[in-house]
């Protein structure tokens, strides 16, 4: 793929924010000055966007698009699952019958919601790609057209109206962050910006678990992950597009990658700071703010948070993750010789610093410690690392022994 093949232009980006003006939300930017105190912070909050992701913007001008003829056959896509909702919306709204390849652990939500958004649905057993190539099988077999859920240039042209919009909303921004799977949404984004202001950085952000762009450009080739895993199940790809590593290479600035628990901390700042909920793909841009993967020290940063379908079921692990992360949560051993008034020493030192003790479990000591030796484990709250260290350092200084 040569980069004069890449057919996207600016002309076919307005054209597709005048057709998509009806049908999709112009998303709020929201100021968001705790997620990192080095610089000013704003959201672009996709995850608000109807169907719950920006997808439904590259899917809705695909198929506003297609010739009649593609239309009766009916479409066919595959997705992780906001692809899928943003197809099936879509399809029904143009009167199209359209067929959604879904790989049989997207979460229930996902699929839910897109039969409830109209599609037929088919669960193929395995990740994403598993459930590509089977679509491609069905569109040979039956005919359907196939709206590809990245490696597309109208369904780029779709997202890059998340660009014009950030222009429009934040003139003078200084960086964009955006997350990466396939790379459908970051190419639009980044062709836009780049085409209109070349000064703004565009920066993308991958989960550590699937880095399929970032080891691509790195290395200067398409390359394909072995498997993925990774809580951002809408970024869990396991090859990029031929045309969106082409956009990449050629209008991003960098891309970054991400950890489970980084994305957990960030999905939880986002519920308790901005009341937003975020699933692990859209909330991978904030991590990468919130824990300086960029160089963002006194910018003026846009994080686009692309969705926020997230199953119910995984949000709790998720928050039980984030507050581990974030130091909101910790559990420290102290050993003590078993005597009256131990635990109400410890107990005193925690609470007069402010601690919450949440479990307290005591047990005898080992065969290999002191005869008289006990250990306590204990889980508390905390406000962050600081206050954990705080208590920690407090107990030993008191005479604890901590382990």
């Amino acid at each position: 793929m040569k980069e004069d093949k890449l057919m996207v232009t600016l002309d076919k980006i307005y054209h597709a924010s005048f057709v998509l003006k009806d049908m999709i939300r112009k998303t709020d930017m929201i100021y968001a000055p705790n997620i990192n105190k080095d610089c000013d912070v704003y959201l672009k909050t996709e995850n608000l966007q109807v169907t719950g992701s920006f997808k439904v913007r590259g899917a809705a001008y695909k198929i506003s698009q297609l010739s009649e003829e593609e239309k009766k056959r009916g479409v066919i896509a595959c997705s992780a699952g906001n692809h899928a909702q943003g197809v099936a919306l879509a399809a029904s709204k143009n009167g199209i019958k359209s067929l959604i390849c879904l790989p049989d652990g997207a979460p229930i939500s996902k699929v839910e919601a897109t039969k409830h958004y109209g599609a037929d649905i088919c669960l193929v057993e395995g990740v994403y790609d598993d459930a590509y190539n089977r679509a491609l099988q069905l569109k040979e077999e039956k005919g359907y057209t196939f709206v590809h859920p990245f490696d597309d240039d109208e369904v780029i042209a779709g997202q890059g109206t998340i660009g014009l919009e950030i222009l429009d909303q934040m003139k003078d921004a200084d960086a964009v962050v955006v997350p990466v799977g396939g790379g459908g949404l970051i190419s639009g984004v980044a062709f836009a910006i780049k085409a209109l202001n070349p000064d703004i950085k565009v920066y993308g952000v991958q989960a550590q678990g699937a880095p399929s762009m970032f080891n691509s450009v790195r290395d200067n080739k398409i390359e394909h992950l072995d498997s993925v895993s990774t809580i951002a199940d809408g970024i869990a790809v396991k090859e990029p597009g031929e045309n969106t590593f082409e956009y990449c290479k050629k209008y991003v600035d960098g891309i970054v990658t991400v950890s489970d628990d980084e994305i957990a901390a960030a999905i939880l700042a986002l519920i308790e700071q901005q009341k937003l909920i975020a699933e692990g793909a859209g909330a991978v841009s904030v991590a990468a703010v919130m824990f300086n993967k960029i160089p963002v020290r006194g910018k003026k940063v846009v994080c686009l948070v692309s969705g926020g379908n997230i199953d119910v079921t995984i949000l709790s692990r998720v928050i039980k993750r984030g507050l581990l992360t974030s130091g909101r949560s910790y559990s420290l051993t102290v050993e003590l010789i078993d005597k009256p008034g131990q635990l109400k020493g410890v107990s005193n030192i925690i609470a007069d610093l402010g601690g919450n003790v949440t479990s307290v479990h005591h047990e005898r000591a080992s065969e290999n410690s002191d005869i008289n030796g006990c250990y306590l484990r204990i889980g508390l709250e905390t406000r962050n690392f600081e206050h954990v260290e705080l208590i920690k350092n407090e107990l030993i200084k008191q005479g604890y022994k901590l382990v």
